[in-house]
């Protein structure tokens, strides 16, 4: 599979798993099968973040979606106040930061004293974000404000995913040239999420309608049939296609609730 092969199929999982988000009444099946796409999309991230000729604008790129759609969401959670589901999706302000953290270790790797000034920056830098988060979650008189300073200050901890998701985009990128460090590494990480999870107490009724994100290692068949390749592009369609479709549907299961 090529790389706009992969970013496919992971579209069209989660749009499936997006319909059952934002629509009432759908079956949880949909969440199952759209736990494969977060990983399938980091994974096809990394990839693209290793091979761009121009990482600045490939970030610059990501931090300009991630920011006009932490807006976007804001004002239509205030506008349209959904009973059932509000936005709380922006996929960019993650692969803003996985990127950022490995241009700084990349960076480091040739510059080490200037790198570790970058990274004790990028470390206050979250201390700051962190706070403007919180702060204006006290004091911002809307709901779910913390989504837009998140995403206007990318943050770790208030970011989709959290740091969590972001640790997996940067092991998946050290990890990702042969196919048995992909296994090792995306399967000890799924793993260990599992056995966290077995630890806070999930049991079986849980861990099927609760808090089924360890389904995410069914993902790895397919990211192990990566070529290499590229394949057509299509890169904008990505671009344009997650936040459009995500005010569709939040429009849509508004009006069906």
């Amino acid at each position: 599979m090529s790389s706009t092969t992969l970013k496919i199929l992971a579209l069209i999982l989660m749009f499936v798993d997006h319909i059952a988000q934002f629509i009432p009444g759908m079956p949880i099946w949909f969440h199952w099968i759209g736990r494969l796409s977060a990983p399938l999309f980091i994974y096809t991230m990394v990839w693209g973040l290793h091979y761009t000729h121009d990482r600045k604008k490939y970030l610059k790129r990501m931090y300009f979606f991630g920011a006009a759609m932490s807006v976007s969401n804001l004002i239509l959670n205030n506008i349209i106040k959904s009973p059932y589901s509000p936005i709380t999706n922006n996929i960019f302000v993650m692969f803003f930061l996985i990127g950022v953290i490995v241009s700084i270790k990349e960076y480091k790797k040739e510059n080490p004293l200037e790198g570790k000034k970058m990274m004790i920056k990028f470390i206050i830098f979250q201390f700051l974000s962190t706070i403007i988060c919180i702060l204006g979650s006290m004091f911002v008189p809307l709901d779910n404000p913390i989504m837009l300073f998140s995403g206007l200050f990318p943050n770790l901890i208030f970011c989709e995913g959290s740091f969590i998701f972001v640790f997996l985009g940067v092991i998946m990128y050290y990890f990702k040239d042969t196919k048995i460090k992909t296994v090792n590494a995306y399967g000890i990480f799924c793993v260990a999420y599992f056995l966290i999870t077995l630890a806070a107490g999930s049991n079986l009724n849980h861990l099927l309608f609760v808090d089924y994100q360890w389904m995410m290692i069914a993902a790895l068949p397919f990211m192990l049939c990566y070529n290499g390749k590229k394949g057509a592009g299509l890169k904008y369609l990505f671009y344009f296609f997650y936040p459009v479709h995500i005010v569709i549907l939040y429009l849509i299961g508004n009006f069906i609730f």
